[in-house]
């Protein structure tokens, strides 16, 4: 079932989570318990991140260092079929315009669509850690809205090649990435609402925010998009903190800014544990008051951590 469907068929917020593909060498018993641990809170879907391949230098035995191309956590393709086949949950994999062609794209589309995945979120991804600025691979795109129109051009059967006969139309629902703080290369905040616009005119359903931490940023930004003519359902993503390094990493990763209360309670904090207690804490308080707001659904970025995570979902479903 199309994510957009359940969203439009329901009269209550609904709740889903994001999971990281084991590392290559790790086996996916860690994400089945942590998939086993929420399902009790009815999921009704699971997001599954996307990894491009990185660029690391090592020295070899000359003293030289060699440049390798790896990719640390493939298979998302795989694993998320293998999740909606034995959950029955819908599972959204990431598609990025990093490190992909459009044929690798329509390729990646392909196999999803063979494997019964109907819903994808389409994003751009990050630029390596080499580069000051992001670029696309060869013959890939620049930017999310174009691999928006490339989804929305093969669900009307138009694939790259317009010499392939009897062709199949891939319907796929789209979800695309918001950001009620700006993206961080946007020089402003009007500029990125006219960029997720495009995303939506070219073919989105729905909207899922990047993690916020002062719930009227949310408000603030679900207004903005309304005013220009965005329709679309905007789900908020929350992330619950949960260590101390936290602190200062998250507000310079994502460019986003931490609520006063919040950053004074994390300075406090002498542990991890001690981290972990006060971002489940006001994550709930943000997830209470998004449900009071009826939001159509919370979106927990839980990178594989179930306990902080259905302490939140206990406090509010």
């Amino acid at each position: 079932m199309k994510i957009i469907e359940k969203i439009n068929q329901s009269n209550k917020t609904l709740f889903s989570f994001e999971l990281l593909p084991p590392l290559k060498g790790q086996d996916a018993s860690r994400l089945y318990h942590t998939i086993e641990e929420l399902l009790e809170f009815n999921p009704q879907y699971i997001n599954l991140t996307t990894h491009r391949d990185e660029i690391e230098y090592k020295e070899i035995k000359t003293g030289v260092f060699e440049k390798k191309t790896v990719r640390k956590r493939p298979g998302t393709v795989a694993i998320a079929a293998a999740i909606q086949h034995k959950y029955g949950v819908p599972v959204v994999p990431h598609v990025l315009c990093a490190g992909y062609s459009k044929e690798e794209t329509e390729n990646m589309l392909l196999d999803l669509h063979f494997l019964g995945i109907k819903n994808i979120l389409a994003l751009r991804g990050d630029s390596l850690r080499t580069e000051n600025l992001f670029k696309p691979q060869e013959d890939g795109h620049k930017y999310a809205v174009d691999l928006v129109h490339q989804i929305s051009d093969i669900s009307t059967g138009k694939y790259i090649d317009p010499d392939i006969k009897n062709k199949t139309c891939l319907d796929f629902c789209v979800g695309v990435a918001g950001y009620p703080e700006k993206h961080f290369e946007a020089p402003n905040l009007n500029f990125d609402l006219d960029n997720v616009k495009r995303k939506v005119d070219a073919g989105a359903d729905y909207i899922v925010t990047q993690m916020f931490f002062d719930n009227q940023k949310y408000f603030d930004f679900v207004d903005k998009c309304r005013a220009i003519g965005i329709t679309v359902p905007i789900i908020p993503g929350i992330k619950p903190l949960s260590k101390k390094v936290h602190f200062s990493l998250i507000p310079r990763i994502f460019s986003l800014d931490l609520p006063e209360p919040l950053a004074k309670e994390l300075q406090r904090c002498k542990t991890n544990d001690d981290a972990l207690r006060v971002g489940t804490e006001w994550a709930i308080l943000q997830a209470k008051e998004l449900v009071k707001n009826n939001v159509p659904s919370l979106h927990l970025y839980t990178y594989g951590l179930a306990d902080n995570t259905k302490e939140i979902l206990k406090s509010i479903f």
